[in-house]
């Protein structure tokens, strides 16, 4: 892991900047993708839907002063997700959920850092009236770590980042609420297991928890 002063200064600014643009160029390449597919699968579905949320990450334990590892936590975390679904209230959910600001790894003047979520989840949407219902999910993904550098790599293009990547399994739900129309609010939770996450953070198990606000495509 690299630190710098200089990360303190001008050069972090930038870096959030790029990396920004970087993650909505990543999300816009995807999303051509993602929509063939959800396409494909919304015309024999009954509905879908697109949110946006928010929420942190919570796990346990602190620093280890010996290993210098800390536990995989806080911030603010932006998310999109998708599902569609067919009969018998049973279809897909894919997600992708990002640290909004760069970290400081290790603590105050550490390396800055950031970890992107995704996965994709077979999920259940029983319903418990015309206006709620819960939402049930479990699938794998993907957590990649970026840890951002004063310099750029790669031969053809400028990369500011290198990445250690994890495979992830997850299960979740959330409470849904219909507050106007088509439109709802949902509370929710997800677990996650990033296998050998150890070689990075302290602590290989984490719990994102936030509310999304979305949108349904289909009947009432």
């Amino acid at each position: 892991m690299l630190t710098s002063e200089r990360f303190a200064g001008g050069i972090l600014t930038r870096t959030t900047t790029n990396d920004w643009r970087l993650i909505l160029r990543k999300l816009a390449l995807l999303a051509p993708v993602f929509a063939l597919f959800f396409c494909s699968l919304f015309a024999t579905a009954q509905q879908g839907d697109i949110a946006f949320s928010g929420g942190t990450l919570v796990s346990s334990g602190s620093c280890d002063f010996v290993t210098g590892l800390c536990p995989e936590k806080g911030g603010f975390y932006p998310d999109v997700n998708a599902d569609v679904i067919f009969h018998k209230r049973e279809g897909f959910e894919f997600d992708a959920a990002w640290k909004g600001s760069q970290g400081a790894y290790g603590g105050t003047g550490g390396q800055p850092y950031r970890p992107l979520l995704f996965s994709f989840n077979g999920m259940y949407q029983p319903r418990l009236s015309k206006k709620a219902g819960i939402d049930l999910l479990g699938g794998i993904g993907w957590q990649s770590t970026r840890f951002y550098l004063p310099f750029c790599t790669g031969t053809f293009s400028c990369s500011n980042f290198t990445s250690s990547n994890h495979f992830l399994v997850d299960v979740g739900g959330g409470l849904r609420y219909y507050v106007w129309g088509h439109f709802f609010v949902r509370p929710e939770a997800r677990f996650y297991h990033i296998v050998n996450n150890t070689d990075v953070f302290s602590n290989s198990n984490v719990v994102r928890v936030g509310a999304s606000i979305g949108y349904t495509i289909g009947p009432d």
